[in-house]
């Protein structure tokens, strides 16, 4: 998860190139859930993805707020949003709120976190605010895009929250299946809904070629080792990753697509990083 979701930022810039954002994005999802889910007939049996209404339901919940309105609205944000694209390490900067946001959500259910850990979200929000000051001034990050993107973030949160409450299948993969199914067929009715052109696509090989690697590495590897983990860990050492991807995201994006980093995108991001860095390890502890 460290490092393959840190490059997917980059593979989703590159495939939104000669693609539809919200069509590719579900075609990712679809084409994943069919691969494993024949992985796994293989090895188990038919028999092995049965699962109740209520777990597919749970299943299709949580796929869609992480997959649909989680990722599927990253890729939307990194194509063409009011105000133009997100660059793709600026989007991670923002994802990695995500810990930040399930802490907010903790307290909102009843729950305590200690003094250091507020402190973290302060100064995780206080990057953000920054980000977004800063840059927007300067018109290095599209204002409407960055709140898009942290909007995705909300409900990639609030789906890694309510995960933990809901009655998902006790089989993390089969869990994976059904989420991956559901969160897919929401995009590609959204694709459908916004106008996308359903043929017709000019697509360039190196847009084929990071869809194929989005589905293999970025869905079938990680996705599936992140719904592990939901089930498995503590969602403080799951959420770890939030500040190694930012880091691999913002060298891709210059390294690869010649993004911009800016003393602005630094520094706000140092703040970011740190701030969930402080809420990470002192949750561990």
């Amino acid at each position: 998860m460290y490092v393959v979701w840190g490059s997917t930022y980059l593979a989703i810039r590159i495939a939104v190139e000669t693609l539809p954002p919200l069509l590719s994005a579900g075609i990712r999802f679809v084409l994943a859930s069919g691969i494993l889910a024949a992985i796994l007939a293989v090895r188990g049996g038919v028999r092995r993805l049965r699962v109740s209404v209520r777990q597919f339901l749970a299943a299709g919940l949580v796929g869609s707020l992480l997959l649909a309105f989680g990722n599927g609205v990253v890729v939307f944000a990194e194509a063409d949003p009011p105000g133009g694209p997100v660059p793709s390490g600026v989007a991670a900067l923002l994802v990695a709120l995500v810990p930040l946001l399930v802490v907010v959500m903790r307290a909102a259910s009843g729950d305590r976190p200690g003094v250091k850990t507020f402190a973290g979200v302060l100064v995780g929000f206080g990057g953000l605010a920054g980000l977004v000051w800063f840059s927007g001034r300067t018109g290095e990050v599209p204002v409407v895009g960055a709140f898009i993107v942290l909007g995705a973030a909300t409900c990639w949160a609030t789906g890694s929250f309510a995960s933990k409450y809901l009655p998902l299948p006790a089989d993390p993969f089969v869990a994976t299946v059904y989420e991956s199914l559901v969160g897919g067929s929401v995009l590609l009715l959204g694709g459908v809904l916004s106008g996308e052109p359903l043929s017709g696509w000019d697509v360039s090989a190196r847009s084929w070629a990071a869809l194929a690697y989005l589905v293999i590495a970025g869905s079938l590897v990680a996705f599936t080792a992140y719904v592990w983990l939901l089930q498995s860990a503590p969602i403080s050492l799951t959420a770890t990753y939030a500040y190694v991807n930012p880091v691999v995201a913002v060298a891709l994006g210059a390294l690869f697509v010649a993004e911009p980093i800016t003393p602005a995108i630094i520094a706000s991001g140092a703040v970011i990083i740190a701030g969930v860095a402080l809420v990470v390890s002192t949750e561990r502890r």
